[in-house]
C-alpha cells in the first residue's frame, strides 16, 4: 500500500444537520442548514491533520445536494466518488436539544439520497489507492446501499486496506434494535479498528462495566486490532491486543454542543493508525487518546461540524495549555 493515492476514503452518508441557533422574535427556534454526516466529519479533521482524503456516497441533485459538494471539497476532501441521484431528495437531519443537554436526532430519509447507492456505483478505485477504508451503520440500514457497503467492504479487503469502523448508532433510522445489533456484528467483524461509544458498547454487550464490555468484544472478534471507546465527559479508553489506556476529557465552560465530537475523535484514532500502526505501546496509545479528546473538545465549542474541526495547531494549543 505504499504508492496509495490516498490515506482515507470513507463511504457513507452525507446530509444536512439542522442545529438550533438561536430564536427567532416570534421565540421559535431558529435552524441552520449545517454540512453533515459522520463519514465527511472524519474526513474533514483528517484533512485538517494533513491527510489526503477521499468520499463515495450519494447526494440529491437539489440545492442542498450543491451546497454539500462544495462544502466537501472546500475541505480538501476528494469527491471524485460522490454522486447525484436524480429523483431522491438530500437526507436532512433535524438535531435538537433536550433539556438535559443530549441531542435528539429527527431524520427525513424514508427515502433519502444517501440510501440510494448501487453496487455498481461504488468507486473501487478510490478504495484500492486508499491505505484506509472507513464506513459506519447508517450505510448499513436499507437496500441499495448497505449492498453497496458490503461490495466496498470487499474490494478494501481485496487491496489489503486497513478498515476502520465506527456503530455510530441512530436508532430511529433502524427498523428495529435487532436488525441494528446484527449488522453492527457484521461491521464489528469486518473490521481491523473500531471506535465505539460508551452508549454503542453497553448497548452492543448487554454489559454495564466498561472493562467487562471491551473484554467482550475482544472475545467476540478477534479480528479487532484496536478498540477506541468514548466516553464524552468521562474520557476515552483505547485497547490493542496488548495494552489498555484511560486518558481523562479536556473539559470545556463554552461547550454548546456536541455535534461531531465523536467524529473528530474518531477522525485523530486514525491518524495514530496511519502513523504508527494498529500495535501501539502505551505511549502511543495515550498521545492518540490525548489528541482525540482534545480535538473532540475544542468542536463542542462550534457549531456545525464539517466545516469547523480545529487544525492541528489548535489541538496542540489546548494540550500544551492543559498540561501547564
Amino acid at each position: 500500500m505504499e504508492n496509495t493515492k490516498y490515506d482515507v476514503t470513507a463511504l457513507g452518508e452525507l446530509l444536512i444537520d439542522f442545529t438550533e441557533n438561536g430564536m427567532s422574535a416570534q421565540n421559535n427556534p431558529m435552524l441552520e442548514a449545517n454540512p453533515g454526516g459522520a463519514p465527511c466529519n472524519v474526513l474533514s479533521m483528517l484533512s485538517r491533520l494533513g491527510r489526503k482524503t477521499a468520499f463515495i456516497g450519494k447526494v440529491g441533485k437539489d440545492g442542498f445536494g450543491e451546497l454539500l459538494r462544495k462544502a466537501v471539497e472546500e475541505q480538501g476532501i476528494s469527491t471524485e466518488g460522490l454522486l447525484f441521484d436524480e429523483n431522491i431528495h438530500t437526507t436532512l437531519a433535524l438535531v435538537l436539544k433536550k433539556e438535559n443537554g443530549d441531542r435528539d436526532f429527527a431524520f427525513y430519509r424514508n427515502p433519502g439520497a444517501d440510501m440510494m447507492l448501487q453496487e455498481d456505483e461504488v468507486n473501487e478505485a478510490l478504495i484500492s489507492n486508499s491505505k484506509i477504508f472507513h464506513f459506519g451503520t447508517l450505510s448499513l440500514t436499507d437496500e441499495p446501499v448497505r449492498s453497496a457497503t458490503q461490495k466496498a467492504v470487499k474490494c478494501a479487503k481485496e487491496a489489503g486496506a486497513c478498515i476502520t469502523f465506527d456503530p455510530n448508532l441512530r436508532e430511529p433510522l433502524w427498523k428495529s434494535l435487532e436488525e441494528a445489533h446484527e449488522q453492527v456484528a457484521w461491521g464489528l467483524a469486518q473490521a481491523d479498528v473500531v471506535k465505539i461509544s460508551d452508549n454503542e458498547i453497553t448497548w452492543f454487550t448487554g454489559l454495564e462495566d466498561y472493562d467487562a464490555c471491551l473484554a467482550k468484544l475482544q472475545e467476540l472478534f478477534p479480528n479487532l486490532k484496536l478498540i477506541c471507546l468514548s466516553m464524552g465527559a468521562d474520557g476515552s479508553i483505547a485497547c490493542n491486543q496488548k495494552h489498555k489506556v484511560f486518558v481523562p476529557a479536556y473539559l470545556q465552560e463554552n461547550t454548546i454542543e456536541t455535534t461531531g465530537a465523536g467524529d473528530t475523535f474518531c477522525a485523530c484514532m486514525i491518524d495514530a493508525v496511519l502513523k504508527n500502526g494498529t500495535d501501539m505501546d502505551e505511549n502511543a496509545l495515550r498521545q492518540m487518546l490525548q489528541m482525540g479528546n482534545a480535538a473532540a473538545s475544542i468542536v463542542t465549542t462550534k457549531k456545525g461540524a464539517l466545516r469547523v474541526m480545529p487544525s492541528l495547531n489548535d489541538v496542540l494549543a489546548l494540550l500544551a495549555e492543559r498540561e501547564n
